[in-house]
């Protein structure tokens, strides 16, 4: 407020600037200054005691009362003002820091007489101001901000929707400022006005005014020019068109007056500013939240002190904490709607509090008897404002409640216009809706729209009640099949930017198959949208959700033998979704054999390669690596005829990893270079394949590489491999780099340091992703690291119960370096004979299944057990040497400079040390990277030893 208008106020003034303690207004050259509350207390307490030294514990003492703050609070609340006052030169010329001590105001000032406005009439002010409530939970920040902004400005619209709790915010900044107005602080509610040409009268009378004008306009500015007031203006959305032209009025030509409003809409009037009202902060959707955790949110702090005040002493246990944040979230932080849930929670406990959320009664619990009556209920806040709207508008938020979560405007548009209105009066009323806040901007970089879960719901009651609900959800189920067959064809996209395109509308997608598999739906658009959402499911990773959507949409197609392209697309769904989402389902083979036959019936190229492709790595997973390759080769063929060039860069992946599985690591790797050197014509991702491409090569690259002994380059690129992994976004892809290809070569590397961090990364993205399969190996990784940094009393029995654990799951190809580290661990518990029974099954597996590219490492391991055996140790160095002879027919000279180490040191230890000597040179002589890495250490080390 302008300084020559403070009653009984004296300036005090400093160099440019003069402030007025009584108003809390600071001036710079007669220009009002924004500072923080806490900053301007801070300079009038230091300015009413000037050239005195006020102690720091004082300071935070008189600022902040009772609360328990350290002297780093007013450190920087000092700063701030310094920085208002331009003190920020080496030498202080207003507030000076005297160490140890305190502060003080040094500024040569001269303090001017009060000043005194003009006698007001007779006129004793009403006291219209309701009571504020005893506690405000969680908008300190924005009543002070609100409250100092009424310095800088003079009309201020706080807006947002029903139940926020606006009036309680007005209603505190009213009491807080009364005493810079005199107590002139009046409230009008215009709620309970129907009459809009009754706003005038209603503000006289709250004024206390006796006016028998027709128009009592003059009389209220009158009133308003004898002193500084502040008028409350509550609800006011519905008399807006009235209220708005009357507010410029009165602010122009009352220069002492301040107007603040509530409203779900601005009044977009000259002067006005604007504060929008946002949800309480929620706790968010996390696994392992505490109950400090939790009640850190102020929207779980309201709701325990709710439950509190209405039934007493309250205590939130561990178990309750993720349902009371559960609660909190689903009602997007409303302070109405979380005051009513809590008043439930006496009769039906948290978790029945919870429960009943979904339900249309949820909407009509009634809250304090003293709130207005359309403050008493949810239901009774939102007739409110729906009664308000145009017949355009009020359809429109009808139509949108059958979305689920976020939507874009296009979307919007095409399900909600129609039946009288255009698409462009839909969009104009969208607009109209979010002025009026029952419509929230998501908040994501595209333009995206939700409706409140408490308003959704009751929309969604107006859409049935008016018999419009089936004709809505058919047209989001139609848009929504639309919308994903365009997204199943656009493969040039790159993943993150595809996600940030589609990911968002999973919600809806499911919301639409429940309404279509529901008795009153329509099972064959539930079928179609089904085969459509497929890719969506595939590139979130959500294979338990495809397998199930997968078979209710097949079990509803029936045995129709018209409807074979769509059965092909589903089953080709359901089988991929087993296939990477439970590794070894016995059910997955026949449902793609099925795909496969009918793709070649309808000459479908694209499926008969999908359906090759699961057999594949079906096969890959039971353990059947010559039938892989086999089915590799076809593959290969296929894909020769297909213009597609990354087909045939698929082929080449897919003879890669069966060669490497089966051993043959020179071949694999040529493969796996062929795929690495066409990445650069990749353009779109491929049809076929659930995996990034450029990513998933590189892991394979990284680990073949490694076994070829190139360690320096395998480490390399499995780093950039983690790098690019990580900002690909494709959940699975990632669980792959970091168990193909970044914790196995840590841990042969040596680097359990490394070996532990990837773990323990993979481990918790598969937690939050739900993968399971990739979650069962990183458990049982963790612990063999454990048992390898020399805790064998807690690594080897937690390696064994995770073993048992993964159940079938141990037979896929990646556990398998996962039991010879078991047995391994057997040996270092001095436990040979278990170790035996365990390298044995294991070398019977590989044998079986043609899974050799581990054999030299099991044969080793197989032979330092027996060389710890009295009964087998004349047999380990033959065990040693087979183990060599694999590794070079292999060419993986890492196996084969880990077997080398294993002879020198039983050759060693036989005083043969010449022999080692020369056993090592040779090995060793071939390596020309990873001299770092633990096994080239170790050889180094034995050399040394061979010639002591």
């Amino acid at each position: 407020m302008p300084a020559h208008n403070n009653n009984q106020d004296s300036a005090i003034s400093f160099g440019p600037f003069r402030l007025f303690p009584k108003s809390r207004l600071l001036e710079k050259e007669g220009e009002p200054l924004h500072v923080g509350g806490r900053a301007l207390d801070i300079l009038i307490l230091l300015a009413e005691r000037p050239g005195e030294v006020i102690d720091k514990r004082e300071l935070v003492k008189r600022i902040w009362a009772e609360v328990n703050v350290d002297e780093g609070s007013l450190r920087f609340h000092v700063a701030a003002l310094r920085k208002v006052l331009g003190d920020t030169g080496k030498s202080a010329r207003y507030v000076l820091n005297v160490p140890g001590r305190g502060y003080c105001f040094v500024a040569p000032f001269v303090q001017a007489p009060s000043q005194v406005a003009p006698a007001a009439a007779e006129i004793i002010p009403p006291r219209s101001l309701p009571a504020q409530l005893a506690k405000m939970v969680g908008r300190e920040e924005v009543i002070e901000k609100i409250s100092n902004g009424l310095t800088l400005y003079r009309f201020m619209t706080l807006v947002g929707p029903g139940g926020i709790g606006k009036t309680a915010v007005a209603v505190t900044v009213g009491h807080r400022r009364s005493a810079d107005f005199d107590g002139r602080v009046f409230f009008v509610d215009f709620g309970p006005l129907r009459d809009a040409s009754h706003v005038p009268t209603s503000i006289a009378a709250v004024l206390g005014l006796t006016v028998s004008a027709e128009d009592p306009t003059p009389a209220i500015l009158t009133f308003l020019k004898t002193g500084p007031s502040l008028l409350i203006f509550d609800s006011c959305e519905h008399v807006l068109d009235t209220l708005a032209p009357l507010v410029e009025r009165i602010v122009r030509e009352a220069p002492q007056l301040r107007v603040l409003a509530t409203s779900r809409e601005s009044f977009r009037s000259e002067g006005e500013r604007i504060f929008r009202l946002f949800p309480l902060d929620c706790p968010p959707e996390r696994d392992g939240l505490d109950v400090a955790e939790v009640l850190a949110y102020p929207a779980a702090q309201l709701f325990v002190e709710r439950i509190a005040q209405s039934s007493g002493p309250f205590q939130l246990s561990a178990e309750e904490a993720p349902l009371v944040a559960s609660i909190c979230r689903r009602l997007d932080g409303i302070a109405l709607a979380i005051e009513l849930a809590a008043g439930r929670v006496n009769a039906y406990g948290i978790a029945g509090t919870a429960s009943l959320l979904d339900s249309r009664f949820s909407l009509q619990w009634r809250g304090r008897r003293t709130a207005v009556p359309r403050h008493q209920t949810l239901a009774a806040a939102l007739d409110w404002s729906y009664d308000l709207l145009p017949p355009a508008e009020s359809a429109t938020l009808r139509r949108l409640s059958v979305f689920a979560g976020p939507f874009a405007p296009e979307a919007a548009a095409a399900v909600a216009s129609g039946d009288g209105l255009s698409t462009s009066a839909t969009l104009e009323a969208i607009d109209s809706l979010v002025t009026k806040s029952l419509i929230s901007p998501s908040g994501s970089r595209a333009l995206r729209y939700r409706l409140l879960d408490t308003t959704r719901t009751y929309a969604l009651g107006k859409l049935n009640e008016l018999g419009e609900a089936r004709q809505f959800a058919r047209r989001h189920a139609e848009h929504f099949r639309d919308f994903f067959e365009r997204a199943g064809a656009d493969t040039s996209t790159p993943l993150p930017e595809w996600l940030g395109t589609y990911g968002g509308e999973l919600d809806n997608v499911r919301a639409a198959l429940d309404w279509a598999f529901a008795p009153d739906g329509d099972t064959r658009l539930g079928i179609a949208l089904t085969a459509a959402a497929v890719t969506l499911w595939v590139r979130l990773s959500l294979f338990a959700e495809c397998r199930e959507r997968s078979r209710t949409a097949l079990a509803a197609l029936g045995d129709d033998g018209d409807n074979d392209r769509i059965r092909m697309q589903l089953l080709s769904a359901l089988g991929w979704s087993l296939m990477y989402g439970e590794g070894r389902a016995r059910e997955a083979r026949p449902i793609l054999e099925t795909t496969l036959e009918l793709a070649e019936s309808l000459d479908d190229k694209d499926f008969r390669l999908r359906a090759l492709w699961g057999l594949c790595i079906d096969q890959f997973n039971n353990g059947q690596f010559g039938k892989a390759r086999g089915l590799a080769e076809r593959f290969a063929n296929a894909a020769a005829n297909s213009p597609d060039s990354t087909d045939l860069m698929l082929g080449d992946r897919l003879m890669a990893v069966a060669l490497h599985y089966l051993g043959d690591q020179d071949d694999a790797r040529q493969r796996i270079d062929r795929v690495n050197a066409s990445l650069h014509v990749l353009v779109e991702k491929p049809k076929i394949f659930p995996l990034d491409l450029r990513i998933s090569t590189q892991y394979f690259r990284a680990r073949i590489l490694w076994l070829q002994g190139l360690a320096d380059q395998a480490q390399a690129l499995a780093a950039k491999n983690i790098e690019e992994g990580r900002a690909n976004g494709h959940a699975l892809t990632f669980c792959s780099v970091l168990g193909q290809a970044a914790c196995p070569i840590a841990f042969w590397s040596g680097d359990f340091d490394a070996a532990e961090r990837h773990g323990a990364e993979l481990l918790e993205h598969t937690e939050r992703h739900g993968i399971r399969l990739w979650g069962l190996w990183a458990r049982a990784f963790n612990a063999a690291v454990v048992a390898r940094r020399g805790d064998i009393a807690t690594g080897l029995p937690l390696l064994r119960e995770e073993l048992n654990r993964a159940g079938d799951a141990r037979f896929l190809p990646r556990f398998l370096p996962l039991l010879g580290e078991l047995a391994a661990c057997f040996l270092e518990a001095d436990q040979v004979d278990r170790g035996l029974d365990v390298i044995e099954d294991v070398l019977t597996r590989c044998n079986d299944r043609q899974e050799r590219w581990y054999l030299p490492e099991l044969l080793r391991i197989k032979g330092e057990l027996m060389l710890r055996s009295a009964r087998h140790s004349e047999q380990a160095e033959a065990h040693f040497r087979e183990a060599i002879d694999i590794a070079v027919e292999q060419g993986a000279r890492f196996w084969e400079l880990r077997c080398a180490t294993s002879l020198a040191r039983a050759m060693i230890g036989a005083g043969r040390g010449a022999e080692a000597r020369a056993l090592l040179d040779n090995v060793c002589g071939t390596f020309t990277e990873g001299s770092d890495i633990a096994d080239m250490r170790m050889a180094r080390d034995l050399i040394a030893r061979s010639r002591a």
